[in-house]
């Protein structure tokens, strides 16, 4: 969605070498300093020698943690991924340094815990007086333990004046169970403490809202989903108070807060068909978020390779530093790039009040040729980075130069990244050397603070610089920034201008003025009726339900249907949306079938939270690689209403229909909201969402236009039209709230249409037959004989013999498969439906034959299926035809 300024919507491959004593190391590395000018690939690496005099001009503490280089039995260097949060890489401390200097007495802060144990440390930040450190800590770990088991990763923080060293959470007060993990903590200007969790604080109470038990829900990584999604929390000092600040799917890491006050971080974004790991912000109390950069950016690694944006931090002239690397496979590192947050949303797209610029946004900090992708890096690599505030412009870095096994020697020795070794075919990385370096982007130069110790990496740097205190953002209050009787009923609200502001641009045919008058345009002409929440499905640790990929089906995620709403003759919405909950949103047409594609990135509101949009966005793609979902990238497309106190032209100016006044610049879901909330019981009674699809044209004065909108009723109580099971409670079907949801299970609610007893014509003769059970779609007829099912489709709820635990009409229906004709093998044929559009290629050619007029072929089924079951397919092929969407149906396959 495009954002209006206000509240906004928006591998394994090195032989280990033998260790080398410290003074060796050093040695060696002093002879790299040499060897690596001489590198090709795009540039030297200036390396200012220590030899030169002490480079320390910060006077300030130093933080880093010290660890083993991890290392499989075989001596190859395990790799990190940027998707695996939990896993601890023992052993580690955090060390001090009391300034940034070689000179400088290193102090180990945490041996006074870990004395010689296996515990891992990561994650060090420091609060902006430069008196405290914050940094996750997990340990100790046992002989042979696996490392996703307990202990879990917990804050701790350090007083540098006091030497006092504690859990920020008392352990004997912790509210939540031992297995849930916290990292990457920052320091809020108010003084509490921001981090990333699985405790999932909220989204439990959302679990028990909806009937189901309390659980840590997985990420979306459909690979294997044993890990928690760790969101954003936020605690006071003490480790009270905490509370869960973003609804993400998946990862929500490396928190930091910029000079205005905003929390920003990088999100792990894994909706259905995206997975990229891009810049958000939002106030510390979750309001307001949105996008911030990077999301159609990630093309801009070594040869225009994919990266990830992370580590966020800002410098002192307001441009963000991150790092950009892959997932895994790059030894622990990457590239650091600055990024002209501040103009940019994009690489090449700036804000609309900086349309001008051409980008690029970001760029290198070094000129040094830096790889993101697996192999050796000529320019070495940064683990991580912590840009000062004294106005240098350096940065304190973890990097790692670049050397390479000569496997010709015997033993194998480590030898300098030169041109000619480069050259030279297989050639592979050395273990990593990261350690602590001072470096200056604007002379290129790095000056090391440590000598690099072979078999240990040196990581996670921070200066206790004190530093200007961010703004401070206060935390909205019902009932004074937030609507009290929309914080009771745990919602928020979601405002769009128009659905046809596409990016900015008018999209409706011929305009939204002429759209929007019923007069111009009839309603059965308008594009988009309907606006329908869909929620993401939080899935389960295999230790509760070990789900089976047949449970999922055709989809490798499930969804929930919150609920429906009709979109007003301009393309304006105004809805209630459950707080607290991560979820997306589609246009549909008349038939309650989406228009375009979702808007497929994960939304939330807080309670009480009014959500401004523009209007929609079109998927970017590598023709058009434009993003939207950030403040000013867009200006709006509808200006609303001309003047005010007068009605929406073609509209009722008095009974037997409301009145609805205009304000200058409101929509028509704006005007007619206000006076739902002034008038109605209860107030703003217009703003509910239902889960019936249901339209009655309230603007249409017939006495002006006969184009009067025809009423629209998809209901699933509908006695007319019923459907053999119904997916959601009787309570929501009459009085829909914030715990409402349509659960659609493929077994439950759409075999049963297919097993349904129907009457109509049948090779054009009445019968009284089900499609499946004995009718033409069964590889049997009603006698019994051997038939071949009509179009080769076998409705049947016997078990597929592709997938045994889906039955053969689900396979058949949406996957190919292969046909028998009189007891020969005939043509693939299939698949009939489109999992994840009821509008698309086979799915709308399935509907076309229960069209009036239409049919498929001989018989025609014309009426065989009534509008409430047509809706329901509808829906559940939108969604993505799960074969379940509850993981908790006690039919659920699993394995």
């Amino acid at each position: 969605m495009n954002a209006a300024r206000g509240r906004h919507i928006l591998m394994q491959r090195t032989a280990r070498a033998a260790p080398l004593p410290r003074r060796a190391a050093f040695v060696l590395t002093a002879a790299l300093v040499t060897a690596l000018a001489a590198c090709s690939g795009g540039g030297s690496v200036n390396i200012a020698n220590s030899q030169r005099g002490d480079p320390a001009t910060v006077d300030f503490p130093i933080f880093y943690v010290k660890r083993t280089v991890p290392k499989n039995a075989a001596g190859v260097v395990q790799q990190d991924d940027l998707r695996v949060l939990r896993d601890a890489v023992p052993s580690a401390d955090l060390f001090m340094r009391a300034t940034a200097s070689p000179s400088a007495t290193e102090t180990n802060i945490t041996a006074r815990l870990t004395a010689g144990a296996s515990w891992d440390v990561k994650d060090v930040d420091t609060s902006a007086d430069g008196t405290k450190v914050a940094f996750a800590m997990r340990g100790p770990l046992a002989m042979n333990q696996d490392p996703k088991q307990p202990p879990s990763w917990r804050i701790y923080e350090y007083v540098i004046a006091t030497n006092n060293l504690h859990a920020v959470i008392n352990p004997a007060t912790d509210p939540d169970p031992l297995t849930v993990n916290d990292v990457s903590p920052h320091y809020l200007p108010d003084g509490r403490i921001l981090f990333s969790s699985t405790r999932q604080t909220q989204s439990k109470g959302i679990l028990t809202d909806e009937g189901k038990p309390q659980f840590e829900a997985q990420d979306e990584d459909p690979r294997d989903r044993n890990e928690s999604a760790f969101v954003l929390e936020v605690m006071n000092a003490d480790g009270t108070g905490v509370h869960q600040i973003s609804f993400n799917q998946s990862h929500d890491r490396d928190a930091t807060v910029l000079a205005n006050g905003r929390v920003l971080w990088s999100r792990w974004d894994h909706a259905p068909g995206k997975d990229a790991m891009h810049l958000y912000s939002a106030n510390p109390d979750g309001t307001d978020l949105e996008l911030y950069y990077g999301a159609n950016s990630h093309m801009t690694g070594t040869n225009n390779t994919v990266v990830e944006f992370v580590q966020p931090r800002q410098t002192q002239d307001g441009r963000t530093l991150a790092l950009i690397r892959q997932y895994t496979g790059v030894d622990f590192g990457g590239n650091l790039v600055i990024i002209d947050g501040a103009h940019y949303a994009e690489n090449t797209q700036p804000l609309a009040a900086n349309s001008s610029l051409t980008g690029p946004a970001q760029t290198p900090a070094t000129t040094n040729p830096v790889q993101t992708i697996p192999g050796p890096s000529p320019g070495g690599r940064f683990n991580s980075g912590y840009p000062l505030q004294d106005g240098t412009s350096r940065i304190l870095v973890s990097w790692s130069q670049c050397r390479l096994i000569d496997n010709t020697q015997t033993p194998p020795a480590i030898v300098p990244c030169t041109s000619n070794a480069l050259a030279q075919p297989n050639v592979q990385a050395a273990p990593p050397l990261y350690s602590v370096w001072m470096f200056d982007p604007v002379q290129n130069t790095l000056m090391p603070l440590m000598p690099p110790v072979e078999g240990i990496m040196v990581t996670d740097v921070a200066v206790a610089q004190p530093h200007p205190l961010p703004a401070v953002i206060l935390d909205k209050v019902p009932g004074v920034d937030l609507d009290q009787n929309l914080v009771n009923a745990g919602v928020g609200v979601i405002d769009i201008r128009s659905v046809y502001d596409i990016d900015g641009v008018d999209t409706a045919n011929p305009n939204i003025p002429t759209v929007a008058d019923s007069a111009k345009t009839p309603p059965g002409k308008r594009t988009a009726r309907f606006m329908r929440l869909e929620k993401a499905v939080s899935i389960p640790d295999r230790t509760i339900v070990n789900l089976s990929p047949a449970a999922f089906g055709a989809s490798d995620y499930m969804l929930e249907i919150l609920g429906y709403a009709p979109i007003e003759p301009d393309g304006s919405v105004q809805i209630e949306v459950p707080a607290n909950v991560a979820f997306r949103v589609s246009v549909l047409d008349a038939n309650a079938r989406r228009v375009g594609s979702a808007q497929g990135v994960w939304l939330q509101v807080k309670p009480g939270e009014v959500v401004k949009c523009n209007g929609c966005h079109t998927p970017a793609s590598a023709q058009r690689p434009i993003s939207h979902g950030r403040a000013g990238l867009f200006a709006s497309a509808w200006a609303g209403a001309a003047v005010a106190g007068v009605a929406f032209p073609n509209t009722y100016t008095s009974a037997p229909k409301a009145f609805i006044p205009q304000q200058p610049g409101e929509t028509m879901a704006e005007a007619r909201m206000a006076v739902s909330c002034a008038n109605d019981t209860p107030p703003c009674a217009q703003m509910v969402p239902g889960v019936n699809v249901t339209y009655t044209d309230v603007w249409t004065d017939p006495a002006q236009t006969p184009n009067v909108g025809a009423p629209i009723n998809y209901r699933y109580d509908d006695a007319t039209n019923p459907i053999p099971a119904i997916p959601t409670t009787a309570v929501c079907v009459t009085a829909w709230a914030a715990n409402c949801r349509i659960i659609i299970n493929y077994p439950k609610h759409i075999q049963p249409i297919w097993d349904a007893q129907r009457t109509g014509l049948l090779n054009g003769a009445q019968a009284s037959v089900t499609c499946s059970q004995g009718g033409c779609h069964n590889p049997t007829n009603a006698a019994g004989a051997a038939q071949t099912p009509a179009g080769n489709l076998d409705l049947t709820s016997s078990f597929s013999t592709d997938v045994p635990q889906e039955f053969t009409s689900y396979r058949q229906l949406l996957f190919p498969h292969n046909t028998v004709i009189m007891g020969q093998p005939g043509p693939t044929v299939g698949p009939y439906m489109n999992a994840g559009s009821a509008n698309g290629g086979a799915s709308k050619a399935f509907f076309s034959c229960f069209a009036t007029g239409s049919g498929c072929n001989n018989p025609s089924h014309t009426g065989w299926l009534n509008i409430a079951e047509l809706r329901l397919l509808s829906e559940w092929l939108d969604i993505g035809a799960q074969y379940f969407n509850n993981p908790f149906d006690p039919a659920v396959p699993v394995n």
